[in-house]
């Protein structure tokens, strides 16, 4: 039997030593990611504020100046204010989009041809796919085509390339930093979090969409905090520079009226066709027209813009972000053919431009077409019952959330990013209705086509869905300690050796030096060829032909040995206390690991 050792007691210290950095590193693991997340949203935050400046004074020289048309924004949206005097000029109007989708396609698939499209996709993909990694290149290039895309008339959003910036620089970080492929994932939604709260001033809503666009019906909620800190740490940056107000001016809306809801019904219900609409065109137009073009890519993004300047001609309306429009249909400025026909238009513009290859983002288009399906039933229900819809503008909220709901499977998130741009909440109730009727009804789609069902459909996940048994049941719950172990002295002659072997059934022995100190385990398989070479019997001893020391100890898992095992290819290792002198209770076989593995996997199929 083996005794407490001076081996076993300094190699103890040395553990113990390390275990509480070990604990440290684990506890301040949160600590570290929230750190990260301070300055992730602060790169976020910053690079909202750029983009937004820059996308300001583009959209204002390309679109008002050089074609005479006003394009108003929001009065939040309002930092540049210039009158150009003038007619409009529609042929300004015409060929601006192509010019846009020209350089845009250049930039894109000259520097960074993963760019093209729109960039919450490539976010989502990078989760899922790519570890979370993101080329340095890619926001830049996102950023300065989405910048010409929107500002030449393109339909598309800024959400994309807002939240390539805040997800590019956690990847980034995450990669400089060394962090494990985990930690750079929650890193990267903290990116998209805080380009999105900052962007649409919409801290809480950024932070869920985040982690609820990956999935189809699941949540990442491991990014949750992280996400959270980023997205509010950008949306206080952003505010800084431009105020507080929510993009949207709206009048006070509630819901009253019980009877209102049926109208609402009617427009989940509406929202779920049209919905497949428009993701039908936007990807069929894609592979069946775009992609089928017999010309490099970088040009045909500036076919696609022939193609918005054209419509553009005609309801100038769908033209770029199309925010200014959403406040008109708010404050019913609209007519009800006006709000109808640009539903149509808008799913062609925003095919026409990203579809194509151009860069933006479809979150802003899919605001836009459900706002303006809610104005229409809306309104048309205001003529037929005055009684009951008393304020039509509601409905446009409530669209702008139910369409994007359905579309992207989002509804919390969607829900939370209306309340937040139009600072209305007193429309929770048919908000929460209308959206569970649109997801509901359009789950066997949506515009983001590297979604997955739920985790288990993840690769990012595909470790922690692998549930080890092994892992969860210890040395201690299935090893008997046995009343005597047979130790070897490393010193012990070959022929004393040959004594022992012929009185015991053991096959593997641990061998100890003066001190009681564990050196090695013999395995008998390893020394057969010399077993019976009676030269040898005072020339070797059992310290040479032992192999190395392997142990381990009750409270460990019976993964970590069955990992010791194979990688020392013993078939016995010996199990050490290393609460009571580093005594050897005994050896641990091989069997034993299958054994129990077995019989828990079958108690486990019994109990379901």
């Amino acid at each position: 039997m083996a005794k407490s050792t001076e081996h076993f007691h300094h190699t103890d210290k040395r553990w113990q030593g390390r275990f509480p950095t070990i604990r440290a590193m684990r506890a301040g693991k949160t600590g570290r990611l929230v750190l990260y997340s301070l300055l992730v949203g602060v790169i976020s935050g910053l690079g909202a504020v750029a983009f937004f400046v820059g996308l300001a004074w583009t959209k204002v020289f390309f679109l008002e100046f050089l074609t005479g048309y006003p394009f108003p924004d929001p009065p939040a949206e309002q930092i540049l204010h210039f009158n150009f005097p003038g007619e409009p000029r529609p042929w300004a109007l015409f060929f601006i989009p192509v010019i846009g989708g020209f350089i845009s396609g250049l930039l894109v698939y000259t520097f960074a041809p993963e760019a093209e499209g729109h960039g919450t996709d490539a976010m989502i993909d990078a989760f899922h796919n790519k570890e979370g990694l993101i080329r340095g290149r890619v926001p830049i290039v996102k950023s300065l085509a989405s910048i010409i895309t929107l500002s030449t008339g393109g339909s598309a959003g800024r959400e994309g390339p807002i939240a390539q910036i805040g997800a590019g620089f956690g990847s980034w970080l995450g990669k400089v930093l060394k962090l494990d492929v985990h930690e750079r994932r929650l890193l990267l939604l903290a990116g998209t979090a805080g380009g999105l709260g900052a962007i649409f001033r919409a801290p809480l809503g950024g932070a869920l969409t985040s982690i609820e666009v990956l999935y189809k019906e699941d949540f990442e909620t491991e990014g949750a905090i992280t996400s959270i800190i980023s997205s509010v740490v950008a949306y206080t940056i952003f505010t800084f520079f431009f105020g507080y107000d929510s993009i949207f001016e709206t009048p006070e809306l509630k819901f009253v009226n019980p009877s209102e809801l049926i109208f609402y019904t009617l427009l989940g219900l509406v929202c779920s066709p049209l919905g497949y609409l428009y993701t039908r065109t936007f990807y069929g137009m894609r592979d069946r027209f775009f992609r089928k073009i017999p010309l490099k890519k970088h040009f045909i993004p500036a076919i696609g813009g022939l193609g918005v300047g054209a419509i553009g001609l005609f309801v100038p309306e769908v033209m770029g972000g199309g925010y200014g429009a959403i406040q008109a249909a708010i404050l019913g400025q609209l007519t009800i053919s006006l709000m109808l026909a640009a539903v149509f238009l808008k799913m062609l513009s925003t095919s026409f431009t990203i579809s194509s290859g151009g860069s933006g983002g479809v979150f802003g288009p899919t605001l836009f077409i459900g706002g303006m399906i809610g104005g229409v039933v809306g309104h048309v229900a205001h003529i037929y019952f005055p009684e009951i819809i008393t304020q039509p503008g509601a409905f446009v909220l409530v669209g702008m959330a139910a369409f994007f709901a359905g579309v992207a499977n989002a509804p919390m998130g969607a829900m939370l990013m209306v309340c937040e741009m139009t600072g209305s909440y007193g429309l929770l109730a048919p908000l929460m209705l209308v959206s569970v009727i649109a997801i509901v009804l359009s789950q066997r789609w949506s515009i983001y086509e590297k979604q997955v069902q739920n985790k288990f459909h993840s690769p990012a996940h595909t470790a922690d869905m692998t549930v080890n048994v092994l892992q969860e049941i210890k040395v201690g719950q299935i090893f008997k300690p046995e009343a005597v172990v047979t130790a070897l002295s490393h010193s012990m002659k070959f022929k004393d050796l040959k004594e022992v072997i012929s009185r015991t059934k053991e096959s593997y022995f641990p061998v100890i030096d003066g001190h009681g100190t564990l050196t090695g385990i013999l395995n008998l398989h390893d020394i057969r060829f010399v077993l019976f070479e009676d030269s040898l019997s005072d020339l070797i001893v059992v310290g040479e032909l032992a192999g190395q020391p392997v142990y381990v100890t009750p409270n460990d898992d019976l993964f970590k040995a069955l990992s010791k095992f194979i990688d020392s290819g013993y078939g016995q290792i010996p199990v050490i206390d290393t609460q009571n002198g580093q005594v050897i209770l005994g050896l641990l076989a091989h069997e034993d690991v299958i054994a129990a593995y077995r019989e828990e996997v079958l108690k486990r199929k019994g109990a379901e």
